[in-house]
This record gives structure tokens, C-alpha cells and sequence, in this order.
């Protein structure tokens, strides 16, 4: 059964259970608040009609002592409200012992209205005198059948007490026990359905929890059922299957990914022999000093470094203090090129050198400054480097009054994807290294905002490094992972 129709089977029947037996109290409640009422209504009719027989009397008499308008209206007043409750008293139905005395009772309280009337007509002062004394004998006899009729009615619906005290204490004990009994079976009904539903969801819930770190364990789902439930379990047992799966092939993948890549670097690097390399610029250096050309040398002695630098073990993390070295000796190199074309100043916190990062991320920056920036510049060209710290962080901006870029090529460059419509000077040149770095920072770092560049056509660019701290860097496991290979080309 599926747990819509569980839903819609038993909760209906739960509702009707509960109203049916509210109905059933209601009904009950209601015939006795009726007979109840029933009984009260003729019982106030009689007192009420006895107040009335004497207000009666009290105005007829008001009236033969003062006969004016005012009197004489209330007498009128008082004679249709004995008449209204006349007939309302006439149309009384009760029990046949009690009718015999009701009618005589009307039947007085009609024979008062006459005398009432008759002493009102009457022009001489004895005969309305008599009259009134008639009036009185009457009002008297109204008052005894008003206790006759109210006694007569308390023995009549005698029973009915009972009934309704009966009635009362029946609905005392069963109101409790309808609720306990209602509750108790809302409470299983609840912890069924809840069973049924919420025991299933906690283990999807579970397993969706252990997928998320990683654990690819079936074990938690729940049992198959045919329910929407259990369709949801095969779902994730086919998805945990199918992940497995995947993430095999994806090792596999990146195996021999990085197999590959180390392939490339060695063939690479056995192109050259360093040592013969080293020795031939050591051997040039010497000669140039020999010949007195120092500037020479210093230039040759910072190629050395340059060349020894990239084919250390880039894969592996530097301090910021050996990238800055790295810098300085390009800085040394492009100097003697530009001469006064470019003005080189730097801005350096020297406590943050000893934070790790990627080796070859500042080298690649300052050189897409000259070779982008400032290199068709014929002077005043500016190249500032700063390193400082802000805040839990380690700032560092490369900055050129150089071409800058548009927007559109800025926003695709932090991307790391190919503008719309590239321009034909910059085609296949800044994007590839400047693309590399900033994927290589995210990875290291484990986050996107390390890197942001502020740039605008013809007003030269800043690309502003934001880098954690050591701390901040372990807490995420950024340097116990290897840096990826450097692409610079």
C-alpha cells in the first residue's frame, strides 16, 4: 500500500470516528437542554402571568382613584400584556393531569380582563367599586393556581429530573472515556503512519549523510517496500552503484592523468642538461667578469638562476620569500632590457615571506605586466610590486600603467575561459599563463576569492592576490596537497 493511500484511507476514518461520536454527545446534550427549556419557559409564563393579574389590578385601581389619560393608558398597557400571555398560556401542550388546571387558569385570567374592562366602562362609582372588589377575589384565586400550577408541573416533570441527572452523570464518564479512548487510537494510528514513513526517511537521510562524506555504503537504506519509499531506496542504491562506479573510472583517470604528466616533465627536462647548462652560463659569467663586463655577467649569473629555478621541483610548494628571489632576478634581467622605459618599485612586508604558495605565481604575473603592459610603452612605464599583510590575510598586487583590458576580457580571464572576441594582439598569449596561476592558486587554496583583477583600457591593470594565511591554509588542507605542473606556454 502506498502512503498516499494510507494517508487518505486512515486519516478519514480517524476524522469520522471523532466527529460521529461528537454528533452522538451533541444530540444527546440537545434533547435534554430542550425538555429543560421547554418546562422553564411555562413555568416563568405562569409566574409571569400572575405578575401581571396583579399589575392589573394595581392600575384599575390607580385608574378609579385618578381617572386620567396617564392612568387610564397604563390600565390599557396592562390589559393587552394579561392578553398576550393569555393566549400564549392557551397554547401550552403538557401532561393531562395539568391541562384540566391550565385551562381553568386561562379561563381566570380571561374572566380579569372582563372585570378589568367592565370597572373601566362602568360610569357609576359603586358599581365600579364592585367591579374592583371582583377584580381582587380574582387576582387572589390567580396567585393560588399560579403555586397549584408551578407545584403540579415540579411533580409532573419529576422523572424528567431524573432523566436529565441520569443524562448529565452518562455524559460526566463518557466525555473522559470517548477522549482517552480517541486519543489512544489517534496515538497508535500516528505512530503507525510515523513508522511507516519517518523510519524509511531517517535512513535515506542517513545514507544521504555518509554519501556526503564520501561513503559509499548501501547498508542504511531501508528495506524494499512498494511504496513511493521504497522507490526512492532503489533510486539511491542505483545512484551509490553508479557513483562507485564513476569514481573508479575517474581514479583510473586521473592516474594516469598524472602519470602522463610526469612523463611530460621528464621528457621535458631531459632535454636539457642541466649540469651541462649550469657549467656553459658559469663558464660565460667567469668570461664576461674576465673581460670586464660586469653588467654582463650579473645578467648571466641571474639567467642561471632564472634557468635553475624552473627546472627545481615545481610541483611542490615555496616560500614566498624564494618566489620573491625568483622575481628579483627576472626584475634584474628585464631591467637591463628596458633601461629607463620602465621604472620597477616594490613594497614589501618582510614578515609575510615565510607563507607557502605555489612555486612560479608571481613570476608569471610580473611577466605578463611587461609583456602586455608596458612593453610598447617608449617611456614612463611603471611596474609596481606589494606584498603586505591585511587583516588574516597576505596581499600581493602586481600593477602596470600599461593597455589594461575590457571588461568582458577581465571577467572571462577570472573564469578561466576564452573572450567572446579576443583581441588580435593578446590572442594565445596573457590567457594561457595568467588562466594557469589563478587555477592552480584556487586549488592550492581551496577557494575562489584569491584572486581578482582590476583593469580598464588604457589605464593599466592590477591583479591583487589574496592569499590565507598558514593557518588558515592548514585548517583547509591546502599544502599537504602537490601543486599541479606549471603551463606557462
Amino acid at each position: 500500500m502506498t502512503l498516499r493511500k494510507k494517508l487518505l484511507l486512515f486519516i478519514p476514518l480517524l476524522v469520522l470516528l471523532t466527529n460521529g461520536v461528537t454528533f452522538f454527545l451533541f444530540e444527546s446534550s440537545k434533547t435534554v437542554q430542550h425538555s429543560y427549556n421547554t418546562m422553564m419557559d411555562r413555568m416563568l409564563l405562569y409566574t409571569q402571568s400572575a405578575q401581571t393579574a396583579d399589575a392589573n389590578v394595581q392600575a384599575l385601581y390607580a385608574y378609579l382613584l385618578n381617572p386620567e389619560d396617564n392612568s387610564r393608558t397604563s390600565l390599557l398597557e396592562q390589559q393587552a400584556e394579561l392578553t398576550q400571555i393569555s393566549g400564549q398560556l392557551d397554547k401550552q401542550r403538557t401532561e393531562s393531569d395539568i391541562a384540566g388546571v391550565l385551562e381553568g387558569y386561562v379561563h381566570m385570567l380571561q374572566t380579569l380582563a372582563e372585570q378589568v374592562q367592565s370597572a373601566e366602562k362602568s360610569a357609576a362609582p359603586d358599581e365600579a367599586l364592585g367591579y374592583y372588589e371582583d377584580t381582587e377575589r380574582t387576582g387572589s384565586f390567580i396567585r393560588e393556581e399560579e403555586r397549584r400550577l408551578i407545584d403540579l408541573e415540579l411533580s409532573a416533570y419529576e422523572p424528567v429530573y431524573r432523566s436529565i441527572q441520569l443524562e448529565i452523570v452518562r455524559m460526566d464518564w463518557l466525555g473522559p472515556a470517548v477522549f482517552i479512548i480517541n486519543t489512544l487510537l489517534s496515538i497508535v494510528v500516528a505512530l503507525w503512519i510515523s513508522r511507516s514513513i519517518t523510519e524509511p526517511v531517517d535512513r535515506l537521510v542517513l545514507t544521504a549523510r555518509h554519501l556526503a562524506k564520501g561513503q559509499l555504503d548501501a547498508a542504511y537504506l531501508p528495506e524494499r517496500s512498494n511504496d513511493e519509499l521504497g522507490i526512492l531506496s532503489e533510486a539511491f542504491r542505483h545512484m551509490i552503484k553508479d557513483l562507485t562506479e564513476l569514481m573508479g573510472r575517474d581514479k583510473e583517470r586521473l592516474e594516469s592523468e598524472r602519470l602522463v604528466k610526469e612523463l611530460e616533465l621528464q621528457a621535458l627536462q631531459s632535454q636539457i642538461n642541466p649540469h651541462f647548462l649550469f657549467n656553459t652560463l658559469n663558464v660565460l659569467s667567469k668570461l664576461a667578469l674576465l673581460e670586464g663586463a660586469d653588467r654582463t655577467s650579473d645578467l648571466i649569473v641571474s639567467m642561471s638562476k632564472l634557468i635553475r629555478y624552473n627546472l627545481s621541483q615545481l610541483d611542490r610548494p615555496v616560500t614566498l620569500g624564494d618566489e620573491l628571489k625568483h622575481v628579483r632576478e627576472y626584475f634584474t634581467i628585464q631591467q637591463a632590457r628596458f633601461r629607463n622605459r620602465v621604472e620597477i618599485s616594490q613594497q614589501i612586508d618582510e614578515s609575510a615571506l615565510n607563507m607557502l604558495i605555489p612555486a612560479l605565481t608571481i613570476q608569471p604575473l610580473v611577466e605578463n605586466a611587461f609583456v602586455h603592459g608596458v612593453e610598447r610603452l617608449e617611456s614612463g612605464g611603471r611596474i609596481q610590486l606589494t606584498i603586505e599583510r591585511s587583516g588574516d590575510r597576505v596581499r600581493i598586487v602586481i600593477k602596470d600603467n600599461g593597455a589594461g583590458m575590457k571588461t568582458e576580457e577581465r571577467d572571462a580571464l577570472l573564469a578561466l575561459q576564452e573572450p567572446a572576441n579576443p583581441a588580435p594582439a593578446k590572442k594565445n598569449s596573457m590567457g594561457f599563463g595568467t588562466r594557469n596561476v589563478i587555477k592552480r592558486l584556487r586549488l592550492f587554496y581551496n577557494r575562489q576569492d584569491v584572486v581578482n583583477i582590476e583593469s580598464e583600457p588604457g589605464r593599466g591593470t592590477s591583479v591583487i592576490l589574496l592569499l590565507p594565511n598558514e593557518a588558515d591554509v592548514e585548517q583547509k588542507g591546502g599544502p599537504e596537497h602537490d601543486v599541479p605542473s606549471i603551463d606557462r606556454r
